[in-house]
């Protein structure tokens, strides 16, 4: 398959049931969706499932995909976040055990442990954000879109989204202040 399609060019290849026109659009998409599930939902299986169920969306979706108001990188991250916004749901309905910590390979444990702690205390402040603040802040930093691009996939105006990331901002720096108080104090 040739890498120079198009997502539209692929998707009418999909909708033929074209095996290697999925093959090129998840090697295409998936590290991205994997990335902003992870950070939606702090955990790389339940991120691997909601891509899963995003290419099943996709695959559905492909044969009758018409594209207009939206295109169809935006949509299909739409569908991600959405996915994660319902596992969310379903994790405040059945709180569950935290995630056992993983045994990490660096050879330097000590600097591995600064990095795991600064990265923990990062992804419990993120955690703490209200979903729309913490949406932006993923779409904008870790998915690296424009604010024209985050915007449309939030489905608000870039001037909704300018304030809900300076809100955001405030948030984290507020959230990360307290923690580090909290650890001078133990």
């Amino acid at each position: 398959m040739d890498n120079r399609n198009t997502d539209e060019e692929l998707l009418v290849k999909i909708g033929q049931h074209d095996d290697a026109a999925v093959r090129t659009m998840v090697t295409r998409k998936l590290p991205r969706l994997l990335a902003l599930a992870a950070r939606m939902l702090g955990d790389r299986n339940e991120a691997e499932d909601v891509a899963q169920e995003a290419f099943i969306r996709l695959w559905r979706q492909a044969g009758s995909w018409q594209g207009g108001r939206a295109t169809f990188d935006t949509w299909l991250h739409r569908v991600t976040l959405n996915l994660c916004y319902d596992r969310l749901r379903r994790h405040r309905e059945q709180p569950v055990a935290e995630t056992p910590e993983r045994a990490d390979p660096a050879p330097d444990p000590e600097q591995s442990l600064a990095t795991r702690d600064e990265s923990d205390r990062i992804k419990r402040a993120l955690a703490s954000l209200p979903d729309r603040q913490r949406e932006a802040i993923v779409l904008q930093y870790y998915q690296e879109f424009s604010n024209i691009e985050a915007a449309q996939i939030m489905d608000i105006s870039i001037e909704a989204l300018e304030s809900l990331l300076a809100r955001a901002r405030r948030n984290l720096r507020t959230a990360l202040e307290e923690t580090a108080q909290q650890e001078k104090a133990k």
